[in-house]
């Protein structure tokens, strides 16, 4: 019979263990925990992503019934008091450049040719409450945040941050790397005018929405041309597309082209969109910030299927961990749906997949039963007669 591997041996293909190796000693990841090593660690916390374990008993339970898969997986038996300490020790830097090798992996796996350069920058939070001594308040929740940097085109995050939830959006923005030519998408947390400039002098374009207090001077009415336009289910029409500058008595300066569009949404309310982009159509731009919802759509998929509410430690070091290895389960679950090209939806593939992580089949069938050889045909005579074959 022809060897088969499982589904988690397969998704975990992309995982590149020279590098991973090489982020360990860089971080001396092994240091306290020489006989868990970084990758069982890092197995364990996926393997407890996928499957939707929701306690360390219970990781414990499920995944040393499957003891005679770590074999191949390069794994050993797990205990529930090494994986507390593991959680509370090793830095979460190692599972961070892990995920960094992951995206870019990502990026040629799943990018589509002649796609748009857009970036989607947004946070969403981590609600710790109280739950956590350790954890920042800022006004409205307890917790961290997490910081991502989206890519529409390939549909996979490309860059995540996992911050204290007092630190301003804008902050990680600045620190993102600037490419010619592609548009940043942001809302109006990310408001910084220096960074607006830096985008501007990298060759790239932005799309956000200006706070209310701005004012800004119109220097020149533009044409409306089509105006009207749908994205996600609701129609919006384009009222005022106009070329301005930034009405300023004080240092603030925005010294670049600058168009505003008012838009009306289906609901009748107007919202400002702000762009140095004066070459593409108001309802290009338009369309542009109506992409800002997928990240949306994104934090609503990860928290709901994937375990970003309840955490197997309460230090902040398991809490970053945990976060960290959502972000690779996803990422992994979304190549192997690409490289198998598979056409389910992306929450059922995630359902099958944590349902049947150690049966041995190909991805590409994961939601085929197995083959069934046919039965070999009983004998008419008596069991007992013997059969002869002549040639």
């Amino acid at each position: 019979m022809r060897f088969e591997i499982s589904i988690f041996q397969t998704l975990l293909k992309p995982l590149d263990r020279r590098g991973f190796a090489a982020a360990v000693a860089r971080h001396d990841g092994d240091c306290y925990d020489k006989s868990f090593g970084s990758w069982d660690h890092l197995l364990a916390l996926v393997f407890a992503q996928l499957s939707g374990a929701s306690s360390l008993r219970g990781l414990e339970t499920a995944w040393n019934a499957n003891a005679h898969h770590h074999y191949h997986l390069g794994a050993g038996k797990l205990a529930r008091s090494t994986l507390a300490d593991a959680n509370a020790r090793r830095p979460p830097e190692v599972f961070a450049e892990a995920f960094a090798a992951l995206s870019q992996h990502a990026e040629r796996a799943l990018k589509r040719e002649g796609a748009e350069m857009i970036r989607l920058i947004d946070s969403t939070p981590i609600p710790l409450d109280k739950m956590c001594a350790w954890t920042h308040w800022n006004g409205r929740t307890r917790g961290l945040k997490m910081h991502v940097v989206h890519d529409p085109g390939a549909d996979h995050p490309r860059r995540v941050e996992i911050t204290h939830a007092n630190v301003n959006d804008v902050e990680i923005g600045r620190a993102t790397e600037l490419e010619a030519g592609a548009t940043y998408v942001f809302d109006k947390a990310y408001c910084a005018y220096d960074w607006w400039t830096e985008i501007h002098a990298a060759k790239g374009f932005f799309v956000t929405r200006p706070k209310t207090n701005a004012r800004f001077t119109t220097l020149a009415q533009r044409p409306l041309g089509e105006v009207k336009g749908q994205a996600g289910g609701g129609v919006f029409e384009i009222i005022e597309d106009a070329d301005v500058k930034l009405a300023s008595k004080g240092d603030s300066k925005l010294d670049m082209p600058l168009r505003l569009l008012r838009v009306r949404r289906a609901n009748g309310k107007e919202i400002v969109i702000l762009s140095n982009d004066v070459t593409s159509s108001a309802l290009d731009i338009a369309l542009l910030y109506k992409t800002r919802w997928e990240i949306e759509l994104l934090f609503r998929w990860l928290k709901q299927h994937l375990k970003l509410r309840a955490f197997l430690g309460r230090s902040e070091n398991a809490v970053r961990l945990q976060v960290l290895a959502a972000m690779i389960a996803f990422l992994l679950l979304r190549i192997a749906a690409r490289v198998h090209r598979l056409a389910l939806p992306a929450l059922r593939f995630a359902e099958l997949a944590g349902a049947c992580l150690f049966v041995r089949k190909p991805i590409a069938r994961i939601d085929k039963p197995p083959d069934v050889n046919a039965s070999k045909p009983r004998p008419k005579h008596h069991p007992n007669q013997i059969d002869l074959c002549y040639g």
